[in-house]
This record gives structure tokens, sequence and C-alpha cells, in this order.
């Protein structure tokens, strides 16, 4: 199984809310799964996992920064992805304070537009109390380790 890296991002506005995106597949080996998930995508060849939050950051919500903090949690596990190719999945997240909550999806590949339906600025009560599906599970723990919400 190969093994995909990517970069996560946790973004958290001035009002310590953390930003998600809803994900509604429609086709594919992913048809009617609909969840929440926070940014960031796959680590390109010769690329850091910095690197790759750097840039997902800003083509997948429009914000620009010229550096991440340290990684603040790692996970790694088996993933299907869009295509039906299963991955072994390893995540880096990043914390990222926004200064504002305008997103631009300027930069948004034909997939992304395909399947991410909305976003949201969710707090932690909000979080604790969903019944919405919220990857990843940790997200909570993570946001507290990081002492952000």
């Amino acid at each position: 199984m190969r093994e995909r890296k990517s970069a996560r991002l946790l973004v958290i506005n001035p009002e310590r809310r953390v930003l998600l995106f809803r994900f509604v597949h429609k086709e594919g080996p992913l048809a009617g799964d609909d969840y929440w998930a926070t940014p960031g995508g796959g680590v390109e060849a010769d690329e850091s996992f910095e690197a790759a939050a750097i840039r997902e950051l800003r083509e997948e919500t429009g914000i620009v920064i010229d550096a991440v903090g340290e990684r603040i949690a790692e996970r790694r596990f088996e993933l299907m992805l869009p295509c039906g190719e299963s991955v072994w999945s390893v995540e880096h997240y990043f914390v990222v304070q926004a200064e504002h909550q305008a997103l631009s999806s300027a930069e948004w590949t034909a997939h992304e537009s395909e399947v991410i339906a909305d976003h949201r600025w969710w707090s932690r009560d909000e979080l604790q109390t969903t019944g919405e599906i919220v990857w990843p599970q940790e997200l909570i723990g993570m946001l507290g380790k990081a002492g952000v919400v």
C-alpha cells in the first residue's frame, strides 16, 4: 500500500473558532459520504509538510502566510481516496491564526469545487455537541493541546 503524506490545518479565527469544510461526495467510491474536515491536502514531490501546509492553506482558503509553527499532531491510518485507491495516510497538523473569516475558492481544483459543499467556523461547544461527522475524531483534543479553543 502506497504512503500518502498530507498537511492539515487547524485554522483559528479571532473568536477562537476552527474552520471546517463540509465534503459531500455524490459520485465514485466515496458516494454518499458527507462529513466536515479540516483544510489541507497532499504533500507534493520534494515538498516538506510545512511547505504543503502553506500552499494548501492558500489554495483552499485564500489565506497567505509565510510560515507555520511546529506540528501539533500526527495521524497514520488507512484511507480510501476519491479515486478508490486505498493508501496509508500520514497527516501532520499545523495551527494557523486567521485574522479574518473571509475565504476564497479561487484556487480550488475541479474536484474540490465538486465535493466541498460548505464551510463553517466551529466553537468547541459546537464540536462537542454536533451529530455531524467531523474528521479528525481527535480534533477537540488537538485544539486543546494547542491551547487554541
